[in-house]
């Protein structure tokens, strides 16, 4: 077991433990960051106390729900689905956008896109929760979706007494890609300190399956929507980069373009960051 593991694995024991939780429950959306989660919670408290929750909504593609269980049934974890659309429609969210079920996945991923690429700077934008109306609009549609999420992890967990588990990493984090009072509100974050290619490196360690690696990472907010999308850049490039901004490595055999982009991400992501967290991973460095 290598010493990045172990230091993961006895932060969640020793928190769970001094905080008096019984267990975990942590959303799980098929992706990798969740996956990799899921099977360091069931090495530090067994299956029988982690309980995994799918989430899909009207939106969601097929293949998310197919690779959350997947993942449940791979790591025999206990898992429950919880169909947020009717939650969803209750609230009035799916009246911002025109319906869907007659669309194929490929016009809504048109459609998406294009609202995205409509904006100068889209992802700065989004950071400053600025544009005009239909922008606002876009900002309330796919927030309200992670933080309904949010809303069914604590309501599951608090039934049993047990924590909500985070699944952040640091790139995302740096970067401003989440929402605030939804995917970063969590009791524990116990991979917020790595960075994304490291949380690749610790998945082939913890032998995530393949068909896991080597899908594309996506907040499941809109169709065809991937977080490299939204970044402009792969993740290899935005952490080569990221680590050499704070180390103050020569980035000249970057190119200018993309490093202008990091820059300008961490310049704004101060206006993600109007509270203070209280939900890190203190302990792990």
């Amino acid at each position: 077991m290598s010493e990045r593991k172990d230091k993961i694995i006895d932060f969640i024991k020793k928190t769970l433990h001094d905080y008096e939780f019984y267990g975990a429950v942590i959303g799980i959306s098929g992706g990798l960051d969740s996956t990799v989660v899921a099977k360091l919670l069931i090495e530090a408290l067994g299956q029988k106390k982690v309980l995994g929750l799918s989430m899909p909504e009207r939106d969601s593609s097929k293949k998310v729900s197919e690779d959350s269980r997947y993942v449940c049934e791979s790591l025999g974890l206990e898992y429950k689905t919880i169909n947020l659309t009717k939650q969803l429609r209750a609230m009035g969210v799916y009246s911002l956008k025109p319906p869907t079920f007659l669309l194929t996945e490929h016009y809504k991923e048109k459609y998406t896109k294009g609202l995205w690429e409509n904006m100068e700077n889209p992802y700065i934008a989004d950071l400053k929760s600025i544009g005009d109306m239909e922008n606002r609009k876009n900002q309330a549609y796919y927030r309200a979706k992670n933080r309904m999420r949010m809303i069914n992890l604590y309501f599951e967990a608090e039934k049993r007494r047990y924590a909500v588990i985070g699944t952040t990493n640091k790139t995302e984090y740096d970067l401003g890609l989440y929402v605030k009072w939804g995917d970063e509100s969590s009791d524990i974050e116990p991979i917020l300190h790595l960075y994304k290619t490291e949380v690749f490196d610790l998945a082939r360690e913890l032998d995530i399956p393949t068909r896991i690696l080597n899908k594309a990472p996506s907040p499941d907010i809109a169709p065809g929507v991937t977080d490299e999308y939204l970044l402009g850049m792969d993740y290899n490039t935005i952490d080569r980069i990221l680590i050499k901004i704070y180390n103050k490595l020569d980035l000249s055999v970057e190119d200018k373009k993309n490093v202008n982009a990091v820059k300008a991400i961490l310049e704004n992501v101060k206006y993600r960051e109007i509270k203070n967290l209280t939900c890190l991973n203190r302990g792990i460095k």
